[in-house]
């Protein structure tokens, strides 16, 4: 195993104690190649490793021992899985004679991943490093009158055979893959040379398919007068500027882009929601909704965040629905997608050199629009008191350029689609499961390969839940932590069937007193609070300086008027410019 990551380049290892996988651990720490973290918390372990791939477009290996270890990289996998990270997954294992008879942290580790993972490759047992144990308590794994030696070569041509599909997957999919790996004590012992003959082993490639002729695609492009161009989540680089330039200055192109899809352009709106959400408002919905219907939808990335695009979409569905993406093609809008397996870089070239512009106001009424809300949303922030909102705008105004923001899930990556950022920061979030378990600890790993400082701005539950995060000795000094704490889960307050009820507080918004002053005293992080727009503009000045030690700023904003003002906000889009709180 160790040979094969090292021939493949694989350096990056994130181990989590334990002793079942003490040979791996021996084999990694002891090499020089490898660079190894020590990370206690399974769970938070791969979600620092994701970090690490998310930064560095390559694979991670996390490494655990056997039993529910092994469960807890669950969240993390299935985040990999959708995200696209190439994680893989190394377990020891019990030998399997030694499953369900009562054995101490033995589980059902084969397959456990089942239907989220890429590749899973159990290997078997080495028969030949104990051999009396084996040949007592696992008769089952041997053939009689076969010699030893023999199975013992079958096995290791099954083992070279399943870690090599499970390379071919991690490389050319960018999938993660688990690879299961029984171990029989003694665990520690060690040898003066490797006992299998080193091989040359080559590096899976990824093939692009070929786009073959366009021309059909180029006619219908060329006769629409409403093409949408939906960006997700996408890493920097992925659309370079000029295909952006072309896209954007054709009159019939809509440009939509989330946070997280890295790109920036003046004819692009970023803040979805502040366009469709007052056309749901309006009393000329249906027309406005009409003339915002694409007869093409072009699609880039990751998945979406904003909830109104997608619904608008499904309900006014393009006639042709495209997504450029190496593996994917999810049909989201159930308008029967039409996958091009390439970059977005490669489909660019090859398709926009053969588009004519075509005359539209497509483009210009729908900027507009856009150029109006920008400047109401710049009066309703003048007027709206200390909260969730106010409190996101100057946060993302203080933020330095070059730096890596990092968002947790839930309230957090919503409001920060309000806004216009990003276009001096490279955006991230965890959008595969949108779960809010690991974010911290996701942002960690992450800055450890970015050159530049990094930036996490979390919710309170996102943070509390993922404490874990903090327990480890790579902080950086310039990470920054920002936490919106407005005691609960304020997401649910703007969902229908919200209730100021106590159930609803204690099951739904999970409302607390918690502070974060004590974890950063435990973890050693610099400390700041603001509960003001005074205390806040106050520490945000010089928060983003060189420290010595990672820093954290814990604003706590009125959990009963957040709500209200983001509700609001919508209205306030929708109506003459009064003040609606």
């Amino acid at each position: 195993m160790v040979q094969y990551c090292k021939e493949l380049g694989i350096s990056q290892i994130v181990i989590s104690p334990g002793s079942r996988n003490a040979p791996l651990i021996i084999g990694f720490t002891e090499d020089p190649f490898f660079t190894c973290y020590s990370i206690v918390d399974e769970r938070s372990a791969a979600f620092f490793a994701i970090g690490m791939a998310q930064q560095l477009r390559q694979p991670v290996i996390v490494l655990c021992t056997s039993g529910s270890a092994l469960l807890n990289y669950y969240p993390a996998v299935a985040e990999a899985f959708y995200s696209d990270h190439p994680l893989l997954v190394i377990s020891a294992d019990r030998p399997p004679y030694k499953i369900d008879i009562g054995d101490g942290q033995t589980i059902r580790q084969d397959d456990v991943f089942d239907r989220h993972i890429g590749y899973s490759a159990n290997l078997k047992l080495d028969l030949t490093h104990a051999e009396d144990t084996v040949s007592r308590y696992g008769r089952k794994l041997l053939r009689e009158g076969v010699p030893l030696e023999e199975q013992q070569k079958e096995v290791e041509s099954f083992n070279r055979e399943e870690i090599g599909r499970a390379m071919e997957v991690l490389f050319t999919k960018s999938l993660p893959v688990h690879i299961n790996i029984p171990f029989e004590e003694p665990l520690y012992n060690t040898v003066s040379a490797p006992g299998l003959v080193q091989r040359k082993i080559s590096k899976p490639k990824r093939s692009e398919e070929a786009l073959g002729d366009l021309s059909a695609y180029l006619d219908q492009w060329n006769r629409a007068q409403r093409k949408m161009v939906l960006v997700g989540v996408m890493a920097e680089g992925q659309l370079d500027s000029e295909w952006l330039e072309e896209l954007a200055c054709d009159p019939s192109v809509l440009i939509f882009t989330e946070t997280t899809s890295n790109l920036n352009h003046p004819r692009m709106i970023p803040s979805i929601d502040s366009i469709i959400a007052p056309i749901e408002k309006s009393d000329h919905k249906a027309e406005e909704f009409s003339d915002l219907q694409p007869e093409i939808l072009l699609t880039f990335g990751g998945l979406v965040v904003s909830k109104k695009i997608k619904a608008f979409l499904r309900t006014h569905q393009p006639k042709e629905h495209w997504h450029v993406h190496e593996t994917k093609a999810y049909d989201t809008y159930f308008a029967q997608v039409r996958h091009f397996r390439c970059t977005p870089n490669a489909f660019s070239s090859s398709f926009l050199p053969g588009v004519k512009k075509v005359k539209s106001d497509y483009q210009s009424r729908w900027l507009e629009v856009r150029d109006r809300f920008v400047s109401k949303r710049a009066e309703y922030l003048n007027q709206i008191p200390f909260s969730d909102m106010w409190a996101f705008d100057k946060i993302l105004e203080s933020l330095p350029k070059g730096v890596m923001v990092q968002l947790a899930n839930s309230s957090t990556v919503r409001y920060a689609q309000l806004f216009d950022m990003g276009k001096h920061q490279a955006v991230y979030c965890n959008r595969g499961t949108s779960g809010i378990d690991g974010s911290t600890s996701t942002a960690v790993g992450a800055a450890v390969h970015f050159p530049e400082p990094t930036v996490l701005i979390t919710g309170d539950l996102s943070f509390f839940y993922d404490i874990n995060g903090l327990w480890n000795q790579y902080l950086r000094p310039d990470l920054r932590i920002i936490l919106i704490n407005n005691r609960g889960g304020g997401i649910f307050r703007i969902l229908p069937g919200k209730e100021d009820t106590a159930n609803f507080k204690t099951f739904f918004e999970t409302s607390h007193e918690l502070s974060a002053k004590a974890a950063c005293e435990l973890h050693g992080l610099h400390y700041r609070s603001a509960a003001t727009k005074e205390e806040l503009r106050t520490a945000l000045k010089g928060f983003f300086d060189p420290t010595d030690r990672p820093q954290l700023l814990e604003v706590k904003t009125p959990s009963d008027l957040n709500d209200r003002i983001l509700l609001s906000y919508f209205d306030f889009l929708s109506s003459s410019g009064k003040s609606q709180t």
